[in-house]
């Protein structure tokens, strides 16, 4: 593959696919892959699903985009079937997951500054990764994401994922927080989970009751269906002030969402944000169709049912030689033991065994399936781990 006139930004793996059909990608002489990680976790329907498929090639023949100066129609209905999916009042159409967080971050400095703080700052957590805008990286632990941008780590307080005791902590010794944001599963991090699950949750929002802080949700990576729920927060009793999703919200296509209830509804006015893309007719319709696939389907409850059969069974292969599993849903992490060599794995999987995974977190394969994967598709994905791994034991 060429790449000449294309910023280096990349590490590019030596393959390139020209079709994708459900859990399958095709390189051009017609291979097939088993796609255990859908772009990241983008298609969570699938590649080419027929339905998105449908509602794209019909509306790209109908208008594309007219700019938010007039109203839009699919933006009306794809914002209302969203916030009543997320239990939300309002919502703003970004491009991205990036874009959708920094409009949480811009409203937090808003709701601060409508209460008279001058510098306020958001209790982000180790490990975390909330996009590359320079707001987002900021907020954003990777210290290689991070390096050379001269980031605004003075807004932020970085504590332990899971400590609800650091959040205490924090609270005793600042007393210009304005907000908490936290992804409630740890995509890029390497699929951390809290001790006490998704509980973790209700503890942050009451220390944010207890202060009159924001609580601010990133579920770019776990929201449309990814854990099993619509929205990962929904496996517990909390309930967001802001709520960012992107990724699987349009199967694909670019296209990202900030919703709002509660402290930070009406926070935002006329002027005080923007986006020419966010929202065209097209990217809502697509918004529509993948919310209509997932309402109207079994699909997140496949998701459940075989996620935790792809965990189990590698658990039950490998338990004995200190690996393990986590997540929920279709956002798996088979944590490997640390001293293992993990560096070729991907490239492993892909030439050997035809998969396609991600490892993060060091020792983490990171498995992001379709949510509708068939029991047969979860059945190879199980194989194809195990032809992979045993030669390390």
């Amino acid at each position: 593959m060429s790449a000449t006139y294309l910023m280096p930004t990349y590490n590019r793996q030596p393959i390139s696919f020209t079709r994708g059909a459900g859990s399958w990608l095709y390189t051009k002489d017609d291979t097939p892959y088993l796609d255990a990680l859908t772009g990241i976790a983008v298609c969570g329907l699938g590649h080419c699903h027929p339905q998105v498929t449908d509602a794209i090639q019909q509306q790209a023949g109908m208008l594309i985009h007219t700019s938010n100066l007039f109203g839009i129609d699919w933006q009306e209905r794809a914002g209302e079937i969203l916030c009543t999916a997320a239990q939300m009042d309002s919502v703003f159409f970004a491009n991205s997951g990036a874009e959708a967080n920094e409009a949480a971050l811009k409203l937090a400095r808003l709701y601060a500054y409508k209460q008279g703080f001058k510098r306020p700052k958001v209790i982000v957590m180790e490990q975390s990764f909330h996009g590359r805008t320079l707001l987002s990286l900021s907020a954003t632990a990777n210290p290689k994401a991070r390096e050379g941008f001269y980031t605004l780590d003075e807004d932020f307080i970085r504590v332990p994922f899971g400590d609800i005791e650091a959040v205490k902590q924090a609270a005793l010794e600042h007393d210009d927080i304005c907000a908490i944001f936290v992804e409630p599963i740890q995509g890029e991090g390497g699929l951390n989970t809290a001790a006490n699950g998704f509980t973790y949750l209700e503890e942050l929002q009451a220390e944010c009751d207890a202060h009159n802080w924001l609580f601010m949700l990133d579920e770019v990576q776990t929201g449309n269906g990814r854990t099993g729920k619509y929205f990962a927060y929904q496996h517990s009793n909390a309930r967001p002030d802001v709520l960012t999703t992107a990724k699987g919200l349009g199967n694909g296509f670019p296209v990202g969402a900030c919703m709002v209830r509660g402290r930070a509804n009406g926070l935002f006015g006329a002027g005080s944000h923007g986006s020419t893309y966010g929202g065209t007719p097209l990217a809502s319709r697509v918004v529509h169709s993948v919310y209509d696939v997932l309402a109207n389907s079994n699909i997140m409850e496949n998701a459940v049912t075989e996620g935790l059969f792809i965990r189990e069974s590698i658990v039950d292969t490998f338990g004995q030689h200190g690996i393990s599993s986590r997540g929920a849903g279709m956002m798996i992490g088979i944590a490997l033991p640390e001293d293992m060599d993990c560096s070729q794995l991907v490239d492993r999987a892909r030439d050997e065994q035809k998969l396609i995974i991600n490892v993060t977190g060091g020792h983490v394969v990171r498995l992001l399936p379709p949510l509708n994967m068939s029991r047969d598709e979860s059945t190879q994905v199980i194989e194809r781990l195990i032809n992979l791994l045993k030669p390390s034991f």
